[in-house]
């Protein structure tokens, strides 16, 4: 039954992250490839990082003391992917926004014009 749980962790991020590859090759824009290669990766991240952690658990929970480290280390990094990616697309954004890159087929741009005083 836990294989089955990491494979599925793993599916779902391999798949998560096989989409943000995609997006980053096929939108046309750096918003719209931030916006693929940002949200899928963290959430491709998390469940790969969740696979590692079921899985090290597992591991420890039957007599392998030492694979609690795998958990710890998976879970650690899940926090810092949670955190830092969605801030860096954030910071991408803005800087490609304020040296004057349009988002391509915009219909409304809610921060033309905001440039100056940010």
């Amino acid at each position: 039954m836990i294989w089955e749980i990491i494979y599925v962790f793993l599916a779902i991020g391999i798949i998560f992250n096989l989409l943000a590859s995609i997006g980053l090759i096929r939108f046309p824009d750096v918003y719209t490839r931030l916006h693929a290669g940002t949200k899928c990766t963290t959430f491709g991240s998390i469940f790969i990082c969740l696979a590692s952690i079921v899985y090290g658990l597992w591991k420890w929970y039957i007599g392998y003391a030492s694979m609690i480290i795998i958990s710890i280390h998976s879970f650690f990094a899940l926090i810092a992917i949670l955190l830092t990616n969605p801030t860096g697309a954030h910071a991408i954004a803005r800087a490609a926004h304020k040296s004057g890159v349009k988002p391509k087929k915009a219909i409304v741009d809610d921060l033309e014009g905001k440039n100056e005083h940010v």
